[in-house]
């Protein structure tokens, strides 16, 4: 099974974002796991509550380090920050391709409209981007 592990440095929205939806969308195809490099170890309330609302389920999901994947490492990793993309991944995931894929943060908005918003465009960009995660997979 294709293995993705999408990174961002707190695994509290983006990343989780992600996770929650490559799974529901990746048709049983694609193993899914997110992390950071400093998590912190809580979930963004929000993403929790944008994810329930688009109705994808949020069970099992928590924020983590990627040192929880080790014994499975990935096939692939996507950093979906900035900062997460200039840190250096540990060594078990060397033979992993990596990709950069910036997303924008929609938890360090403050006007609730506005943080609405971009939840959802953050959300949209996911659901369009797992038909490419899938044809990696049957790449591979």
């Amino acid at each position: 099974m294709f293995h993705i592990l999408f990174v961002c440095t707190h695994n509290r929205c983006r990343s989780i974002l992600c996770e929650a939806i490559t799974r529901a969308r990746g048709n049983g195809v694609l193993k899914v796991s997110s992390a950071g490099s400093q998590p912190a170890g809580a979930i963004y309330p929000e993403t929790l509550n944008q994810l329930g609302a688009h109705g994808y389920s949020v069970e099992g999901l928590q924020s983590g380090g990627w040192e929880q994947v080790e014994e499975n490492p990935p096939n692939l990793v996507v950093t979906v920050c900035d900062s997460a993309a200039g840190e250096a991944c540990p060594l078990w995931l060397g033979d992993a391709k990596k990709m950069h894929w910036p997303l924008p943060d929609p938890s360090k908005l403050s006007d609730p409209q506005q943080a609405s918003t971009a939840f959802k465009a953050v959300i949209a960009t996911i659901e369009a981007q797992v038909p490419v995660w899938l044809a990696m997979a049957d790449e591979s």
